[in-house]
């Protein structure tokens, strides 16, 4: 199964002179205009297996600004599955019109399901699992955030040939997919670091399921509370970076890696002369309904 693809190309990023550090951002946001980033990567196999499997329905969960949830639906409309949503939520049931990642999902042919915050916690049990194929029949589960072993398989191919002579590998970390996947295809003289989006100290044993290697590290100073949570440094600094970089960030996962980065660069934890890869991992899709939390708030925005 064949997405038209683009190349992700490796972008130079301007730091201060003194820095002695040589920082590239991997525009993997770049490959696709609905399945950006780590989201094709995870979906590439999936999509695979299950038409090998001869089954025409995906089903996953994701929240109310999922960027998985977009993807999976994309996917879906142009590969000929139908697709299920899990919304976590329940009251989001009569707000689709006017959450911008729900109505795209809906536009693409999604059907959704609104479960309870609590209800939605017992999603990976088999009872639960029972109770959605007793109601949708049979489909293909696709995990939140796409994290499975092939989705792993399809992240160890955002490293290329051309990414040997990086020192660090630096990636924002939700699910855990992604760095898997970094790891397992990173050189011996490399070093995955992982920016988690979310607290909490579930993630290392998630990829520890999954990896080969132990070149890795989570940094985990850069939540700024935990999923979905932001502050006005936050916003700043992902303004800033797009003036500056003419680079655009998501609230969720880039910006908090990228404001990690800079701040390591800043407290002398990379020696000089060290090469360093970020991964864009997409997402930007997000920042139109973050921006209207935002507004709410009274807060600024991202531009």
């Amino acid at each position: 199964m064949i997405f038209n693809l683009q190349h992700s190309i490796n972008q130079h990023i301007e730091l201060p002179d003194s820095s002695g550090i040589d920082l590239y951002l991997k525009r993997e946001d770049h490959i696709h205009p609905f399945i950006s980033g780590n989201k094709y990567r995870k979906l590439k196999y999936n999509l695979e297996a299950a038409k090998a499997a001869n089954n025409d329905t995906l089903l996953s969960f994701g929240g109310a600004f999922s960027n998985h949830i977009a993807a999976v639906a994309f996917a879906g409309h142009q590969f000929g599955f139908k697709t299920i949503g899990l919304i976590r939520g329940d009251e989001l049931f009569d707000k689709i019109y006017t959450n911008p990642t729900l109505k795209f999902a809906q536009d693409c042919g999604m059907q959704f399901k609104f479960i309870s915050r609590s209800a939605y916690r017992e999603k990976h049990t088999d009872e639960f699992i029972d109770s959605l194929k007793a109601e949708f029949g049979t489909f293909y589960l696709v995990p939140e955030g796409g994290t499975n072993d092939l989705a792993v398989k399809g992240c160890e191919e955002i490293l290329t040939t051309t990414d040997k002579g990086f020192d660090y590998v630096c990636c924002a970390v939700g699910t855990g997919g992604t760095i898997s996947g970094l790891i397992n295809s990173a050189q011996q003289h490399q070093k995955i670091l992982g920016f988690p989006a979310l607290k909490g100290d579930f993630l290392s044993h998630n990829i520890s399921k999954f990896v080969n290697q132990k070149n890795w590290e989570l940094i985990t100073d850069f939540h700024f509370g935990g999923y979905a949570k932001v502050n006005e440094e936050l916003i700043d600094f992902i303004n800033a970076f797009k003036k500056t970089q003419n680079i655009p960030l998501d609230p969720v996962y880039t910006g908090k890696l990228m404001f990690g980065v800079y701040k390591l660069i800043e407290r002398g934890f990379f020696k000089k002369g060290s090469k360093i890869l970020a991964i864009h991992t997409g997402g930007l899709q997000g920042i139109t309904g973050m921006n209207a939390r935002l507004k709410q708030k009274g807060l600024a925005i991202i531009e």
